[in-house]
């Protein structure tokens, strides 16, 4: 399903929510573990503006988990502890690494947001809508990030493409678990 039909298929939406909602659930949770480090410091307003909005999105996820009757993913234990922990580590690592993570996440958030609004039906306006919006504050905090130096991380590349490749194992698992 590559392209837009006029009206999307159950399953597919069912895949859409779920995931969505465990991945602004696991967004969170790195930043909760990037405020448990860098609490205090220069970046504490910054990690908490990026926080509130993943919050938000998360709100959306979770109303149309209920709204919709959709099966949360079962993995939301492991993604409790999972992204609370890739943020602690990464912050521990220094504020560096710890945007060098919000990159790599928003990075693999971006690619997964835009196919969702290339596939999803017309019958899906509003929801498209909240991905579009949702989409461009990924974004945004990907832009903090490197703002904030992120590339000058030590092992840069590596760390964000071991970052990329959790995510992108995460949204597989959690669409369908």
């Amino acid at each position: 399903m590559s392209h837009p039909s006029p009206k999307t298929d159950r399953r597919y939406l069912e895949e859409v929510i779920r995931v969505d909602h465990a991945g602004e659930y696991g967004a969170k949770r790195i930043y909760q573990g990037q405020l448990a480090v860098l609490r205090g410091t220069k970046h504490e307003d910054t990690i908490r503006h990026m926080q509130e909005q993943e919050q938000e999105h998360l709100d959306t996820f979770s109303r149309l988990i209920a709204e919709r009757r959709v099966r949360p993913t079962a993995l939301l234990p492991i993604w409790h502890v999972a992204g609370f922990a890739l943020g602690a580590a990464t912050a521990a690592m220094g504020a560096r690494a710890a945007m060098a993570c919000t990159v790599a996440v928003e990075e693999a958030i971006d690619e997964h947001y835009q196919a969702q609004e290339r596939t999803l039906g017309e019958d899906e306006a509003p929801l498209k809508a909240d991905i579009a919006r949702f989409r461009a504050e990924e974004l945004e905090h990907r832009d903090i990030g490197l703002a904030n130096e992120a590339e000058l991380t030590p092992g840069y590349r590596l760390l964000s493409a071991a970052i990329k490749m959790g995510c992108k194992v995460a949204i597989r698992i959690s669409e369908k678990v």
